[in-house]
């Protein structure tokens, strides 16, 4: 039987942007066994690096849910509308909060948000800023023009929004929602705002019926609160040790965070290798 597994990266899949090689080892040989691996994340495809996608996969779902891409074809590209995001920028400004604007093909923020970043990421997280790392992913892929008016985007992530972050999304307005960001060390300013309805398991539905895989033959592993939807979709739901207990809760099972390879005695006991 043929499955397939939608893998978050960030603190499911690699940590602070940085892949165990046992984990990509574990992608590897699950493929080669015939089943099917799709990266499932928050981040767009413009934040995807080549060191994250080595191990070779069969799709994308990015943007937590926005953009879909199977095969090389693109399924789906959400974007904000444009009136939407020039509201969002406009908030965003007035309130000096450090963010970026998130597109399949590239990352936008206001010209020097690369230093404010680097320094946050230096202060919070010492490391993550590095070549390599989360951080270092956005530094590296940043581009700052000094008018964003034009940008195209379908999600914003801030990193110090000034004010809580769902107080953030209720001032751009009903339109969009926001959830925490999975980096703890960032504070309740900082987190993703994103369209009201837009979920991984939007992305991870077109995904698998494009792939031809029931949701029943679905294995969905997260550690965030944007993968709370897919864990609870998928035929069999996989939470990160510690992760939030409300998505503990909906999770048929548990496995070591990436500091500890726990994807490799997971897909060993689920039958995958």
């Amino acid at each position: 039987m043929r499955r397939a597994v939608f893998l978050d990266i960030d603190g499911t899949y690699a940590h602070h942007g940085v892949v165990p090689p046992a984990h990509e080892a574990a992608v590897r040989a699950v493929r080669a066994a015939g089943h099917l691996v799709v990266l499932c994340t928050g981040r767009p495809k413009a934040m995807v690096p080549p060191a994250i996608a080595a191990a070779g996969f069969d799709g994308l779902v990015g943007g937590a849910g926005a953009y879909v891409e199977i095969d090389g074809r693109v399924l789906a590209d959400v974007r904000f509308p444009v009136d939407l995001a020039a509201r969002a920028v406009e908030v965003l400004d007035a309130h000096g909060a450090a963010y970026i604007l998130e597109g399949p093909e590239a990352l936008f923020a206001p010209p020097g948000t690369d230093a404010r970043l680097a320094r946050l990421f230096e202060a919070r997280v010492p490391g993550m800023a590095r070549a390599g790392a989360g951080g270092g992913d956005i530094l590296a892929r940043l581009q700052m023009p000094g008018d964003l008016r034009g940008a195209s985007f379908g999600k914003v992530t801030c990193f110090d929004g000034g004010l809580p972050i769902d107080a953030l999304a209720a001032e751009i307005g009903p339109e969009v929602t926001a959830l925490p960001s999975s980096i703890v060390e960032l504070g309740e300013a900082a987190g993703e705002v994103f369209l009201v309805g837009m979920d991984k398991t939007v992305g991870l539905r077109i995904a698998a019926e494009a792939l031809g895989v029931a949701l029943a033959d679905v294995v969905a592993v997260g550690d965030g609160l944007n993968d709370l939807e897919m864990l609870e979709v998928a035929g069999t739901g996989v939470a990160i040790e510690g992760a939030d207990p409300r998505l503990l809760a909906v999770a048929d099972r548990t496995a070591a965070g990436p500091q500890h390879e726990g994807l490799v005695p997971l897909f060993a006991e689920l039958g995958l290798l």
